[in-house]
């Protein structure tokens, strides 16, 4: 069980996935800044990170990611949501639900699978297309034992995971005034 952040304006729910992940499915409240956009947005999350800060993303793993940039940055005090939404929402725990899409893991997991399915076919042909299974499992093993999913940070720029949610300056100004 995911134990419920309070939204009483004392704590900031900051949600790290991306824009159509966000615009999915998010907890009443929280704001979004992606993950790849966290550093543009540091003198915003300064004033808003006054208080207690839970970073939130689909399962932990860009949540913890988030909050180690904040703290290089010098903004202390945030705490990673244990098991993402992923865990808030098996909880029963009500979120805001909109458009569907698919979760950035889902993606990695479809794009990843689709490379090797390629490459190996490839290889009855042609010896070389191993290399991309290659790479493709070296990349794995590197997010597996880094935390850090390089393929997961370039789908997130692809314009399918903008989505609409906008700009985080309007969400974090408000976060700053409660």
């Amino acid at each position: 069980m995911v134990a419920a952040p309070e939204t009483d304006g004392a704590v900031l729910l900051l949600d790290v996935r991306t824009p159509a992940e966000f615009e999915s499915a998010h907890i009443d409240g929280s704001v979004n800044v992606p993950l790849d956009r966290l550093e543009e947005y540091l003198p915003q999350l300064a004033d808003a990170m006054t208080g207690r800060s839970v970073l939130i993303c689909q399962s932990g793993g860009r949540a913890r990611t988030a909050q180690t940039k904040l703290t290089a940055a010098g903004l202390h005090g945030s705490v990673v949501m244990t098991g993402g939404l992923n865990a808030w929402i098996s909880s029963g725990a009500p979120v805001n639900r909109g458009r569907r899409s698919w979760s950035l893991e889902r993606q990695v997991r479809l794009v990843a699978g689709l490379l090797v399915l390629v490459s190996v076919t490839l290889s009855l042909w042609w010896a070389p297309a191993l290399l991309a299974t290659a790479f493709v499992g070296a990349g794995l093993t590197y997010a597996g034992a880094s935390d850090n999913c390089m393929m997961g940070m370039l789908l997130a720029r692809l314009p399918y995971n903008r989505g609409g949610a906008g700009d985080p300056t309007a969400a974090l100004a408000r976060a700053c005034r409660r």
